[in-house]
């Protein structure tokens, strides 16, 4: 029997934002004095108002907190105008999207706020809370509790939680791309949390700056199994601060990693982390590293630095994380001949595990047969990326990145189709084993799937999904290596 509740949970995915009853604009010139629009707000019982000349010339807006915090805690006269203290974050979502995507949007940008367009027009405005009556418990429920968490053990707690609300997800049959969003968004408001709580402590940033993520979480493509990989950004500043700016971001590096530790982030072997000096830098140091890696490219850099084509900001100033994708793009304009042909190389170090006769290749762990998941999905990582850079297309999420080279005609229809399904397929594979582990086992998680645990129908799956791969990879050959044997 379906509960009421289960088909709450349902709705979230299936409901989309033009379904629900939004709320018409309020707006008003950046003029009005403040005591006007409080009354304007009180009148229509709202608590948000937009700021603007007209409701598709939007430029701010004001709610009951902004004026609790602006205007009454700093004993501002009432007649202050609006434009002095309006939020000028704007965002919004168009009404075609799903409800899951504009709450994953407004924990992402810690807005309570969507405004709603329909295609180039603005409709209306949603609230969080709004969204969240439509579900009388599930994930988002729980990432609105992740926010409210106080301190890394109450984080920690959070944590070990998402397995089971992952398992039952997958149980239920939903998409895993969905899932990996989930997951990255309750990792990315518990950094958002501890970040916050690292700046309470040692006192505001002496600079602009952006705390970045990277590899997996840097394309939203999380899963259970996860290490730390983040770096920062903070603005030049003139030589006399340069040393005070730099020490101040190495012990919040420093800080912030721990407490991710703490919780259940574990160190990046690798040392892809912001608390090692080597990945906490102002804008123009970052610059002449993806300068570097672009102009003087090795089979090393690109080996090793690939991750960082992989960056989406999580704090600060997103600006600064902007600027360097625009010299990125830059340098992509006119890239040294080798970059593509090591990238390319580099795509293809990884063999989907099939033999000759169109088995799969396993090894033996207990005396039982296993194959590398993980190792398995990274050709498709590595071929959409390098297609993605070559043809100028930043965004990190690989089914997004497939999606608009499909758009620009790169891949044809059936290939975007047969690459993701093989990435997602996988990766469905991956999340339920490793919530499985987790819950199950009480052992951490692993990318080890045994194939004595599979189906024949997974198995069939599988073995053409590999096939699949290989052809993509060959494609690579071609178009980058210039070399087919």
């Amino acid at each position: 029997m379906i509960t009421t509740a289960e088909n709450n949970i349902d709705h979230i995915y299936t409901k989309k934002v033009g379904d629900l009853h939004f709320r018409n604009l309020s707006v008003c010139p950046v003029h009005t004095p403040v005591f006007e629009v409080a009354r304007l707000m009180a009148r229509d019982k709202i608590s948000c108002f937009f700021i603007g000349d007209s409701p598709n010339e939007i430029i701010g807006f004001v709610t009951d907190i902004t004026l609790r915090d602006r205007i009454i805690a700093d004993k501002l006269s009432f007649d202050t105008p609006v434009g002095e203290i309006m939020d000028r974050n704007i965002v919004y979502i168009q009404d075609s999207a799903f409800l899951y995507e504009a709450l994953l949007m407004m924990f992402r940008t810690k807005t309570r706020y969507l405004l709603v367009k329909n295609k180039e027009t603005f409709v209306g405005w949603i609230s969080r809370n709004k969204i969240l009556s439509e579900q009388a418990q599930g994930p988002f429920v729980f990432i609105q509790s992740v926010k409210q968490s106080m301190d890394t053990e109450e984080l920690k707690e959070k944590w070990e939680q998402v397995p089971q609300i992952i398992h039952q997800l997958i149980d239920k049959g939903l998409k895993s791309q969905i899932v990996n969003q989930i997951i990255t968004t309750v990792a990315d408001t518990i950094a958002l949390r501890i970040i916050e709580n690292t700046i309470r402590e040692i006192g505001e940033p002496p600079a602009k700056f952006v705390f970045f993520v990277l590899g997996s979480e840097g394309r939203a493509e999380q899963t259970l199994k996860t290490d730390q990989d983040n770096a920062i950004i903070y603005e030049d500043k003139a030589n006399e601060h340069r040393e005070m700016v730099r020490e101040y971001f190495l012990d919040f590096a420093e800080r912030v990693s721990f407490a991710l530790d703490q919780v259940g982030f574990v160190f990046c072997k690798g040392g892809f982390m912001a608390k090692n000096p080597k990945w906490t830098h102002s804008l123009s140091h970052w610059k002449r590293n993806y300068e570097s890696w672009i102009q003087e490219s090795t089979p090393e850099t690109v080996m090793k630095y690939s991750t960082f084509f992989d960056c989406r900001p999580i704090y600060g100033e997103f600006g600064l994380l902007e600027d360097l994708r625009k010299f990125m793009d830059q340098q992509l304009e006119n890239p040294s001949e080798k970059f593509f042909i090591n990238m390319g190389t580099n795509a293809l170090q990884f063999e989907p595990p099939l033999t000759f006769f169109k088995n799969i290749k396993t090894y033996k762990i207990d005396g039982e047969k296993h194959f590398n998941i993980k190792k398995t999905m990274t050709p498709i990582v590595d071929l959409v990326r390098i297609f993605a850079l070559k043809y100028r297309i930043f965004e990190t999420n690989t089914g997004d990145r497939i999606r608009m080279l499909e758009e620009q005609k790169i891949f044809t229809d059936k290939e975007a189709k047969e690459i993701s399904h093989a990435y997602y397929y996988l990766m469905g594979i991956r999340l339920e084993k490793q919530s499985l582990q987790l819950m199950e086992n009480k052992s951490n998680p692993t990318n080890h799937v045994s194939t004595d645990e599979l189906t024949k129908v997974q198995m069939v799956t599988l073995v053409e999904i590999f096939k699949v791969i290989k052809e993509f990879q060959l494609k690579i050959k071609i178009e980058f290596t210039k070399n087919i044997f």
